[in-house]
C-alpha cells in the first residue's frame, strides 16, 4: 500500500516566514495547458540539500540518489517539544522519519549528532523545520559535508498512518545548484 506524505501545494498555503508565497498562473495556450509557477525552493513538503546551510556544500543535482529513498524507521516522538537523543532508540536505518504531531517540535543538536553517529543520512519530520526558531544548528549537523552528505525532508504529513518500518521515497528536482526543492514524499507499507 502506498501512502502520500506530501502537503498539497496551493495558493494561500503557509510558507516559512520570509519565503516567497506560492503562486500559479495559467498561461494562454493553443489546445494545451501551461501554468507558470512562483515558489521558493522550500515550499510545502520539501528536501534540503547541504547547500541550504553551507554555500560550499553539495547541491541537489550533486547528491547520490540513495539519500532520497530507502527503508525507513518511523519514530514516534509525540509529546516532546525538543526531541533529544534519548527518544531516538532502536536499530536505525539510513532513513528516519520523526512523527512529532506538533508544529512546535524540533531536534536538539545532540539528537542530530546521535542520528549521524548511528549512520542516519536522511531525516524526515512533520514540522516546518528540524530546528528551533532562530537556529540552523541541527540542519548543519544533519546535512553533513561534501564527503558525507545528508538530506532533511520537512513538512511531511500523514505520518500517523505509518507503522514503525516503511519504504520511503522523496526525490527532489534535479535542480542544478539547488539548495532544496519541493518533493512528492510517499511511503510504501
Amino acid at each position: 500500500m502506498w501512502i502520500d506524505l506530501s502537503r498539497p501545494v496551493r495558493e494561500g498555503m503557509p510558507v516559512f516566514p520570509g519565503d516567497p508565497e506560492f503562486g500559479a498562473q495559467e498561461l494562454p495556450g493553443d489546445g494545451f495547458r501551461v501554468t507558470r509557477l512562483t515558489l521558493g525552493s522550500h515550499t510545502g513538503t520539501h528536501v534540503d540539500a547541504p547547500a541550504h546551510v553551507d554555500p560550499a556544500g553539495p547541491t541537489l543535482d550533486e547528491l547520490p540518489l540513495d539519500l532520497f529513498a530507502g527503508p525507513a524507521a518511523v519514530l514516534d516522538v509525540r509529546g516532546a517539544r525538543a526531541v533529544g537523543p534519548g527518544l531516538l532508540t532502536g536499530d536505525l536505518p539510513r532513513v528516519v522519519l520523526l512523527r512529532t504531531g506538533s508544529d512546535d517540535a524540533h531536534l536538539t543538536v545532540e539528537a542530530a549528532r546521535a542520528l549521524r553517529a548511528a549512520g542516519v543520512r536522511t531525516v524526515g519530520i512533520d514540522t516546518a523545520s528540524v530546528d528551533a526558531p532562530g537556529t540552523l544548528a541541527a540542519h548543519r549537523v544533519l546535512l553533513g559535508s561534501r564527503e558525507d552528505p545528508g538530506v532533511v525532508v520537512e513538512n511531511l504529513t500523514g505520518l500517523d498512518a505509518l507503522p514503525g518500518r516503511v519504504e520511503f521515497f522523496a526525490f527532489g528536482w534535479a535542480l542544478a545548484g539547488g539548495d532544496g526543492s519541493p518533493v512528492r514524499a510517499v511511503a510504501r507499507v
